[in-house]
This record gives structure tokens, sequence and C-alpha cells, in this order.
């Protein structure tokens, strides 16, 4: 028969590994700057899609963005937005790469 003790102890070391495998390398990590930066990315880039798409579709528009690559998703009326809003996030300075993963409903 297992013991409390044994069980408390089993269950901490499982917590700990857990921990363990969910702290970043340090390969992805962002200081407070790069967070601030990729923030105000975010900011610039949904404006840049409000404006050329229209705030309607904009609204369903998620925007990402991590050092430089934006990911847009979420759902819109036609294909044509979709392109728009991808034009729009390419279009903003700072970007790199734009994921585009805006699906048409």
């Amino acid at each position: 028969m297992i013991g409390a003790k044994t069980i408390a102890a089993i269950c901490t070391a499982a917590m700990l590994g857990l921990a363990g495998c969910a702290t970043d390398s340090g390969s992805s990590k962002r200081d407070a700057g790069e967070f601030a930066s990729d923030a105000a990315l975010t900011a610039k880039v949904k404006t840049a899609i409000a404006k050329d798409v229209g705030a309607g579709a904009a609204a369903n528009i998620n925007v990402n963005s991590y050092k430089g690559e934006v990911q847009l998703s979420g759902f819109v009326g036609d294909s044509a937005q979709v392109k728009k809003a991808g034009a729009a996030a390419q279009g903003v300075e700072g970007v790199r790469v734009v994921r585009n993963d805006v699906h048409v409903k």
C-alpha cells in the first residue's frame, strides 16, 4: 500500500517535471522591449487592415506578431478581403513575413 507521503512526493516530482517541460530554452523568450515592439507592430497591422479591408471585416481578423513575423487568422466575407488583409499586413514597416490564415466563412 502506498502512503500519503509517497503519493505527495510522486505528485510533486511530476509537477516539477511538467514545469521543466514548459520552460523555454531561451530561443523564443522576449524581453520587455521586444514584447512592446511586437505589440506596437500588431497595432500597426490591425490599423492597416482596418483601413484597407474595412472596420467590420477587420474586427474578425486576429493579428499576432513575433519579431517581425505576423500571423493573421479569422474569418471574412470573401476572398478579396483575405488578399487585402495579407497585403495590408505586408505593407507595414517592420513586417518581415506574413502568414495569412484568414478564411472565407
